[in-house]
């Protein structure tokens, strides 16, 4: 028997011109004094396009936690079915924007020091803990290529917490925030809407709507509408909706009337 090896050999000549071995191909290196700063801008360079939307506000009865479920790479879709919400512990929830990896490791990471933070106390950790705890983990990374845009919506001692925390170790307390590249088309049903003095389903109805209202506008926000709420007993699902049924949802089609034809009436 006798095997075929032709394809696995190179193109390229092994030896030179006078029998000797050619030199390896080479490239030149960058000369720059800030090589930290030279990486930042290379990775910049060829780091793909993400898309997502995200949201969270408090209201009367809590905070009510919304997130589409479209993962995107580059310009193309890359799943329909994300689970862009993730559970840190029963009173309390973390949404992803910006790298899937990131956010899922960083979020479970987050997971264990909050539940070993408990077991060491014999206390849940508060909101305002786990994302100081996450922000300050995020900031001894800073500059090293992570992406990560979260918000970390939960239920403590004190009552609702709301914080939003991001990869170079920002942390802002507020009301109510949206992230991803849909998020001011979700902002834009968000303020139009809001009132502290909400119902559970008028804040669920709210969250779907803009959620609904940024994957028709964002082309890489898209998939399942999934809405979270978090009161004084944890969170819980409320519901995970097809936005390409939630679209007829809001917008039924109407049957057109057609109008009579004009017959055309035969001599007598």
């Amino acid at each position: 028997m006798k095997f075929d090896f032709s394809s696995l050999q190179t193109t390229a000549p092994l030896l030179g011109d006078s029998g000797g071995f050619s030199a390896a191909p080479s490239f030149e290196v960058p000369v720059t004094d800030d090589f930290d700063g030279f990486q930042k801008e290379a990775i910049q360079m060829v780091k793909p396009a993400k898309g997502t939307t995200t949201l969270a506000f408090i209201f009367k009865d809590g905070v009510m936690v919304a997130a589409d479920s479209r993962a995107s790479m580059g310009g193309y879709i890359s799943s329909q079915s994300v689970k862009k919400i993730i559970e840190i512990n029963p009173y309390m929830l973390g949404t992803m924007a910006g790298g899937a990896a990131d956010c899922q490791f960083w979020h479970r990471n987050l997971g264990i020091k909050c539940r070993l933070h408990e077991l060491a106390n014999k206390r849940r950790i508060s909101v305002t803990g786990a994302s100081k705890l996450l922000a300050n983990i995020l900031y001894s990374y800073r500059g090293m290529g992570l992406s990560v845009g979260t918000m970390i919506a939960g239920w403590d001692e004190t009552g609702p917490g709301l914080y939003y925390v991001d990869s170079e170790g920002g942390r802002l307390k507020g009301m109510r925030f949206s992230v991803g590249s849909g998020s001011p088309y979700a902002y834009g049903v968000l303020d139009n809407g809001y009132r502290y003095d909400m119902s559970v389903e008028e804040a669920a109805e709210l969250a779907r709507r803009a959620i609904y209202h940024a994957t028709f506008r964002d082309g890489a926000s898209g998939g399942v509408a999934s809405v979270y709420h978090v009161g004084p007993n944890g969170w819980k699902k409320l519901s995970g909706d097809d936005v390409g049924e939630l679209h007829y949802t809001y917008y039924p089609v109407t049957p057109e009337t057609v109008e009579q034809e004009m017959v055309e009436v035969g001599a007598a």
